[in-house]
Parts: structure tokens; C-alpha cells; sequence
């Protein structure tokens, strides 16, 4: 006995055929790494009466996704295979400097930008390098760089502008040991931002 089978049925069962038979591939399993770097602040800091708003950073395309990149020689860039962030680069660094001076208590009100606040002043942004670097042999260097400009909103003016950087070597290969590097290089460049905006903004007039 014959079976009529309709036309746009076939593409399904030949998909179940072939998953049956195990010639589609699995699905690689990516493991997500999700850095949490310590909130400090130092009791020095100024008491500044203003509100400040963090701009998201600006980045680059390779960074700005979730994907964990790795600098195997000078000029070369590539990714962790089976393993992401997650949330991008650019994220996590926005939120631990929220975090850092919303701990603090030195201003008035902190937020990012669409987070109900109106700043006297904004934290401007961009993420140069958030990279694993192999280049050296061995145990990876994760190095975190990028720029920050204070900017009073009212008249649109620059009021400071400061590039930032650290290099954390790696305890290992892998890329749980260049997460837990990355949680360190956010950690000790969210403090140092924090700390320069706050006196920054208790200099101004």
C-alpha cells in the first residue's frame, strides 16, 4: 500500500530522519561567564552635591557583544570558542561604575542614562581594549583600557578627560581564569574612575 505524503511535510520528516540517524550536529554548549567585581570605595573621597549620570561606553564591534576576545599576537583578534559573557564588555563595566559610586555615598544621586536622574554631569565612555592577550607566551595578560570624559551638561563643555588602564595576568588558560582576571581589571579600574570623577567634580566651581 502506497502513502501519499503531502509536499510540505517532507522537510520535516526529513529532519527527524536525520536527527534520528545523528547526521545533524549537536549543539555546542557555551559556557557563560559572568565577572563580579568587588564594590570599594575609599572613605578619602569628597562629598560632591551633584547627580551624575553613566553614559553607556562606546566600543568597538568585537567588543561590544558577548563574546570573550582573545588577542593572540600583536594586531590579531579572535574569540573563546564555547564560551561568552553575559552581558557585552561595555555593560559590565557601566554597571560596576554605577555600583562603585552608588556605594560610595558621595553624590547626591547616580544613575545610568534612562535611570530616572538628571545630572548635573555625565560620565562619557568609550572601551579601547577588554581583551585576553596572548601574545607574550604563556598565561594571558587581560587588559582593560578605555577613556572617560566628565562632561557638565548645561553647557555641553568637557570639564576633564582621562585614559584608564589594567593588566591582570591570568592564573591560568582557560576561560574561567580570564573571567576571574576581567572581575579584577573591572574591580581596580571602576575604583580609580570613581575616585577621579568624584574629585574632579568637587573641584569645579
Amino acid at each position: 500500500m502506497s502513502i501519499s505524503i503531502p509536499a510540505r511535510a517532507l522537510p520535516l520528516l526529513l529532519l527527524a530522519a536525520l536527527t534520528g540517524c545523528g547526521v545533524v550536529p549537536k549543539k555546542t554548549q557555551i559556557s557563560i561567564h559572568d565577572p563580579q567585581p568587588v564594590v570599594q570605595s575609599d572613605p578619602a573621597w569628597p562629598q560632591v552635591a551633584t547627580q551624575l549620570v553613566v553614559q553607556r561606553p562606546l566600543a568597538s564591534r568585537i567588543l561590544d557583544g558577548n563574546r570573550i576576545v582573545v588577542r593572540p599576537q600583536p594586531g590579531e583578534l579572535q574569540v573563546y570558542q564555547g564560551a561568552s559573557w553575559v552581558q557585552p564588555a561595555p555593560e559590565m563595566l557601566q554597571t560596576a561604575l554605577v555600583r562603585t559610586l552608588a556605594h560610595s555615598g558621595k553624590l547626591d544621586g547616580v544613575a545610568r542614562r534612562g535611570g530616572g536622574i538628571i545630572g548635573q554631569y555625565e560620565l562619557a565612555l568609550e572601551l579601547h581594549r577588554f581583551d585576553a592577550d596572548y601574545s607574550g607566551g604563556g598565561k594571558p595578560n587581560t587588559v582593560l583600557e578605555v577613556s572617560a570624559q566628565l562632561i557638565r551638561t548645561d553647557r555641553n563643555q568637557i570639564v576633564a578627560h582621562r585614559v584608564f588602564q589594567a593588566s591582570i595576568l591570568a592564573n591560568g588558560m582557560s576561560a574561567h581564569d580570564v573571567s576571574d582576571a576581567f572581575e579584577q581589571a573591572l574591580s581596580k579600574v571602576s575604583l580609580e574612575i570613581s575616585g577621579w570623577s568624584l574629585q574632579t567634580l568637587h573641584r569645579q566651581p
